[in-house]
């Protein structure tokens, strides 16, 4: 789950901001006792990484490739990792890795200025970043948690499609505007994502994610798996310019 659907997922919880959990229960290895009576004092995101802010401790939802929620229902086959009962309804949390970390100072733990979709975020930090990396390949940076917090393999591959870069561009070879496009389309593309999967139309927005046909050439998408995962890339060779 990318950035942007956690902030949809956010918004959607928001209810159960300020109610105390009346039970807690699922196959995660969390003190269940400990939760319950807590109350949910608040919600945060920071990349792929839900944050639910209780009183006496935070908890850390990692939703990782498949990972998913019901709100006031259940999945009628799976078990889930996590339930929370609250007055107002049940959050139910599956197939995800989900952890206490023993501290409700989130400032402690994270860097909220690689957060692709967080006030702090940081255009010129980001940058340095990448000047600081070389020899690293376009595509494995923008998945790279701590530098583009939130961006997932759909927001890469659209990402570099749309500023004209070849996933495999090594970072130090690419020019200057290329490699500020690439930070500020990265952020921008998240908002604009944010926006079409609140209206349900992100599929219809996708100009080289799991297409056959370039959307800017009419020529032929390359599907490849590229970088160290290695994840499935989408581009065209012919209006993505590989650096290096």
């Amino acid at each position: 789950m990318e950035g942007p659907s956690l902030v949809l997922l956010k918004e959607e919880a928001s209810k159960f901001v300020g109610k105390r959990i009346d039970a807690a229960e699922g196959t995660s290895k969390l003190d269940m006792d400990f939760i319950t009576g807590q109350k949910l004092t608040g919600l945060a995101t920071w990349g792929k990484h839900l944050l639910l802010l209780l009183e006496r401790d935070t908890i850390r939802i990692h939703y990782l490739m498949f990972g998913n929620y019901y709100i006031d229902s259940r999945h009628p086959e799976k078990e889930p990792k996590l339930s929370l009962y609250f007055a107002t309804g049940q959050w139910h949390h599956y197939s995800c890795a989900v952890k206490l970390l023993n501290t409700t100072n989130l400032d402690v733990l994270y860097d909220w200025s690689t957060d692709v979709m967080n006030d702090a975020w940081s255009t010129n930090k980001t940058i340095a970043k990448l000047k600081d990396m070389p020899h690293r390949q376009a595509d494995d940076l923008l998945l790279d948690q701590q530098v583009f917090s939130g961006v997932g393999n759909i927001i890469k591959n659209e990402v570099l499609h749309r500023i004209g870069v070849h996933p495999e561009s090594k970072i130090g070879s690419m020019p200057n505007p290329k490699l500020k496009a690439l930070v500020t389309e990265a952020r921008h593309y998240c908002f604009q994502f944010l926006d079409w999967k609140r209206e349900g139309t992100l599929r219809q927005h996708w100009l080289a994610h799991t297409k056959k046909t370039c959307s800017r050439c009419g020529g032929p998408i390359t599907k490849q798996h590229t970088g160290l995962t290695p994840r499935r890339s989408f581009f065209c060779t012919n209006c993505q310019v590989k650096y290096g």
